[in-house]
């Protein structure tokens, strides 16, 4: 596989199977800059005099140092504050993230800092006035230059309704352009729930989240999260596209990207950074007492063009 240049620093030695990080750090995101990685992750809500998000620093992907909360919060109220995403754009990091109450009236926003570790300021938009839930924002940097804006949305249209995957392009890093649904669920692993009420009537539930987009030997691989967070049905699907707004296609259904195997107990939530040039697979799992979601890494191979991180067959 063809793969994009990224200042990586030389580690030998392989990635450890158990997590990373003993706290609760879900939705991890990582940042790779200055020859030092940046984990975000779901898990500190911002309060009066709390930071949200935090931040961990590490020379190798092995051992992490944590910063504490980085995102300065919005209100004094206590809200939730979701899956941090951290974008490199000239002089400044932007940081994508939603935040609401419980699962419900998320909506997307970015901050502002001078360096990975913040404090990042919240700009005062609402990136997505119009959607009734928009959550787990992914900035993408197309070949041409262009940024892009991932998401995950409600719709209730279609045969299977429930969160989809959108993107809309980005204009200056602050304001979205028309957004357009990617993806949609196409098979029973990604219900949520059935019977769950929503919007005033009750559906057979079908989620499709955090999205995250690779180019690679010529085309976009979108990585994505289905199932139920909750349980073991939670899994990494993959699709293909020649542009942002697609057409996307499945060319093998199901969570053939990652998926709770052996100690893994619902996987999911992925990005990719490097690491000798070799694409690692970032996500969360849940530990055995199902208490917390941890940080986990990966080697992504790339089979015959698709990507996994299930064990190569004997």
């Amino acid at each position: 596989m063809t793969r994009t240049p990224t200042n990586q620093t030389p580690i030998s030695g392989p990635l450890p199977q158990t997590p990373l990080y003993p706290g609760n750090f879900a939705d991890p995101f990582v940042l790779h800059f200055d020859g030092t990685y940046y984990a975000y992750g779901t898990g500190l809500n911002g309060q009066a005099g709390v930071r949200a998000f935090e931040v961990l620093s590490s020379p190798d992907l092995i051992h992490w140092t944590s910063h504490g909360g980085v995102l300065e919060p919005v209100s004094p109220e206590a809200l939730d504050y979701w899956a941090p995403e951290v974008a490199h754009s000239g002089e400044t990091f932007y940081l994508y993230y939603s935040v609401g109450r419980g699962d419900k009236g998320h909506h997307l926003r970015v901050a502002t800092a001078a360096h990975p570790l913040g404090p990042f300021a919240d700009l005062g938009l609402n990136l997505t006035p119009e959607e009734p839930f928009a959550i787990d924002p992914h900035p993408f940097q197309a070949p041409d230059g262009a940024w892009w804006l991932f998401y995950a949305r409600d719709d209730l249209t279609g045969e299977r309704p429930g969160t989809v995957l959108a993107a809309a392009e980005l204009h200056d890093m602050t304001r979205l352009g028309e957004p357009r649904t990617i993806l949609r669920a196409s098979g029973d692993w990604q219900v949520y729930q059935r019977g769950r009420p929503m919007y005033g009537a009750v559906y057979d539930w079908h989620t499709l989240e955090g999205p995250f987009v690779l180019f690679r030997d010529g085309r976009l691989h979108l990585l994505y999260s289905g199932g139920a967070w909750t349980n073991e049905t939670y899994g990494v699907g993959h699709a293909v596209a020649d542009h942002p707004l697609g057409p996307w296609t499945e060319p093998v259904p199901g969570a053939n990207v990652l998926r709770s195997a052996g100690q893994l107990r619902g996987p999911g939530h992925a990005s990719v950074t490097g690491r000798d040039g070799e694409d690692i697979l970032i996500f969360h799992a849940w530990n055995e007492d199902r208490t917390r979601r941890q940080l986990h890494a990966a080697p992504l191979r790339w089979v015959d063009g698709l990507p996994t991180a299930l064990p190569a067959p004997l």
